[in-house]
């Protein structure tokens, strides 16, 4: 027997990023976002006199051994639990590497839950909530999953109202961003901010958040009242009409959301921006625009949100040209990541 899950991927709508720490690392703004590719993890385990962990991948750049994070995942969580295991995790690779959706956290996230399901134990939320913490920054999320705000170093985390099911075009380039280079350049380029001033920058996009948020409740059309239910409820009702009513989404973007990481990396990596406004489209030239587009984490992968599946054909259809692969799907609220979650 095995448990096989879906881990599904994020993107960041809006990260901004605080100084460095004294720990070494930066405190981080940024409202998450759960969507609908997926690499897939299965699990197989049972109780044994000791431990054994072993993996397998498809994807033959990424490690299977205690350098991966849903292998640390599994050695901790038994840690844990107080409980020695045979293990063996078998990675289906989807998602690009160091593409910025994610992907090595939700695959770690994805092991602890299958782990649980196969062993019959789970960790209390608490507990599950701070191994995952320890394991990095993103793994709480996906513990989550829907709308996630996201702090500290971006693994303390709150669910926020959902965001309703909309289209989404994902671009992976061949060329993938390092996350700790992304902040070397960062801290290199914005060194002319006080503390001071940089927190302030931080304190503003909380209040950015919440009053964008705001006007969620029972009487309106967003995630708060259950209006936007089920993966394909949503689906459905976005073929039928493409109304975002209620979508606090648009206030989000008038403000003037970024992701910080946008400034340094399209420097590194210039052609990330052409394939930004090929996401965006132009209005001008008569192309539908997004509702929103932007880098995902620290990179290489790029996103746009759309109001019709046309309009995400037709975004995919611009970024034809570009060296690398293109992927539609649709954004996934709380309810549908976890309804979906076990294969």
């Amino acid at each position: 027997m095995s448990t096989t899950v879906r881990s599904y991927a994020k993107i960041n709508l809006g990260l901004r990023i605080g100084p460095p720490r004294a720990d070494g690392f930066h405190e981080l703004h940024t409202l998450y976002q759960t969507i609908g590719l997926h690499d897939e993890v299965t699990v197989r385990a049972k109780a044994a006199a000791a431990t054994r962990i072993t993996m397998d991948c498809t994807d033959p750049r990424v490690p299977t051994d205690a350098r991966n994070t849903a292998f640390r995942t599994v050695e901790m969580a038994l840690e844990a639990m107080g409980l020695a295991a045979e293990v063996h995790l078998s990675l289906t690779k989807n998602l690009p590497v160091q593409g910025g959706l994610g992907a090595g956290s939700a695959n770690a996230a994805a092991a602890l839950l299958g782990l649980e399901r196969e062993l019959g134990t789970a960790l209390p939320g608490p507990q599950r909530m701070a191994l995952a913490e320890r394991i990095g920054s993103d793994v709480p999320l996906f513990l989550l999953g829907g709308t996630v705000y996201g702090h500290n170093r971006g693994q303390i985390v709150l669910p926020y109202p959902d965001l309703p099911t909309m289209h989404c075009v994902v671009f992976a380039p061949t060329v993938g961003s390092s996350t700790p280079l992304a902040f070397k350049a960062w801290d290199e380029q914005v060194s002319r901010l006080t503390p001071e001033a940089a927190q302030d920058r931080l304190d503003e996009l909380s209040r950015v958040y919440a009053s964008a948020f705001a006007c969620t409740g029972a009487d309106s059309q967003t995630g708060a009242s259950g209006a936007f239910g089920t993966l394909d409820a949503g689906h459905k009702n976005l073929q039928r009409s493409g109304s975002l009513a209620g979508n606090p989404l648009p206030a989000l973007v008038r403000t003037g959301i970024a992701n910080d990481f946008e400034e340094v990396v399209f420097q590194q990596h210039p052609f990330l921006r052409d394939i930004l406004h090929a996401l965006r489209g132009d209005e001008a030239l008569g192309e539908s625009s997004a509702m929103m587009a932007a880098l995902s984490g620290s990179g290489s992968s790029l996103f746009g949100l759309y109001r019709t599946e046309a309009d995400a054909e037709a975004a995919q259809a611009r970024t034809a040209g570009f060296a690398g692969r293109s992927f539609k799907t649709i954004s996934l609220t709380r309810e549908a990541y976890w309804s979906s979650m076990f294969v």
